[in-house]
């Protein structure tokens, strides 16, 4: 009879967001799969350190301590081979994660695999899996930034912070404030304020989240497990994004409606163990003080192609500064 993850948080990471593999990495893009293959072979006994997903997993893995039942798996993901994957493998072991599950498919891309192993939240440092996963809407998926320098997770709670808009939300009002302007966007959300918002690529997972925080055994109030929105929403427009999350029945922990202020500094009071947020602009700041993960657009949402012609854009200037064509 097939293992039932309805009620089991299941987060698919990669070898990279779990662990610094860096150097390796670099090892495979100068000398290949053989010189890469004989690195990790001479090192698979040497301890690799915490990547930026480390002790986002470390923390969910601990909830299975506090709750009445497992609540949360972790499958470690890589495009190493089994042979290459063995570091991994004692890594894991050494570092006492609680991990049972893992694939390694052998240079091929991770994302068909996803729904194999009823993910629900998937982060990577590859990008192309990113966005297939993204594209095919089977669950959250996140780009990991590199890991903050000096992050020390402020207690044993796990914290996870979102951005609302086309990340916990459709990217509708995302786009019409891009298109249309700030009066426009807050006198529709305004108008609307009792119109539930869409689900956005990272909705299931949160009300996945709220109902794991009804497992554990304190009361939601203290629960090890604290969810925040951090947005640039502000008043206005605040009061839809609480009346959505009412009527899909989540309770989240805390809320920052910050009205174009910084991120990075909220986000590091709150001690985020991962924040995540569709703008690169954001991530740049806040990665630098906590974990952080970029959430790409759907190849079929128009603030793709607006995306993409930013990015274009930052080529051209950065071509014409350097006198090139």
């Amino acid at each position: 009879m097939p293992l039932d993850f309805s009620e089991i948080l299941v987060v698919g990471v990669s070898s990279r967001a779990l662990f610094d593999l860096e150097t390796e990495n670099e090892i495979f893009i100068k000398e290949g799969i053989s010189g890469y293959r004989n690195y990790q072979q001479q090192h698979e006994e040497e301890l690799l350190i915490p990547g930026t997903a480390f002790h986002l997993v470390q923390r969910l893995l601990h909830l299975n301590k506090d709750a009445k039942k497992r609540i949360v798996e972790v499958v470690v993901m890589s495009r190493n081979s089994p042979e290459t994957g063995v570091r991994i493998m004692n890594s894991v072991r050494q570092h006492n994660l609680d991990i049972t599950r893992m694939a390694f498919s052998g240079g091929e891309p991770l994302s068909p695999y996803i729904d194999a192993f009823d993910i629900d939240l998937f982060l990577s440092k590859d990008s192309n899996d990113v966005q297939a996963v993204i594209d095919s809407k089977s669950c959250a998926a996140a780009y990991i930034y590199a890991p903050p320098k000096e992050f020390k997770p402020l207690d044993n709670r796990v914290k996870i912070a979102f951005d609302a808009d086309a990340v916990l939300f459709s990217d509708d009002s995302e786009y019409r404030y891009k298109t249309e302007g700030l009066d426009a966007f807050h006198k529709y959300e305004q108008e609307h304020e009792n119109e539930e918002l869409g689900e956005g690529p990272f909705a299931k997972l949160l009300i996945k989240l709220s109902k794991i925080q009804e497992e554990l055994p304190t009361t939601i109030e203290l629960s090890p497990l604290r969810l925040a929105i951090v947005t640039a929403r502000n008043a206005p427009s605040h009061m839809r994004v609480i009346k959505t999350l009412r009527k899909w029945g989540v309770y989240v922990d805390e809320a920052y409606f910050l009205g174009g202020l910084s991120k990075d500094k909220v986000l590091k009071a709150f001690g985020a163990h991962i924040f995540f947020d569709d703008q690169d602009i954001h991530l740049k700041e806040s990665s630098r003080f906590v974990p952080s993960g970029r959430v790409p657009y759907a190849h079929d949402s128009p603030l793709y192609k607006s995306d993409l012609n930013t990015v274009k854009l930052e080529i051209i200037k950065k071509s014409n500064v350097n006198g090139k064509s």
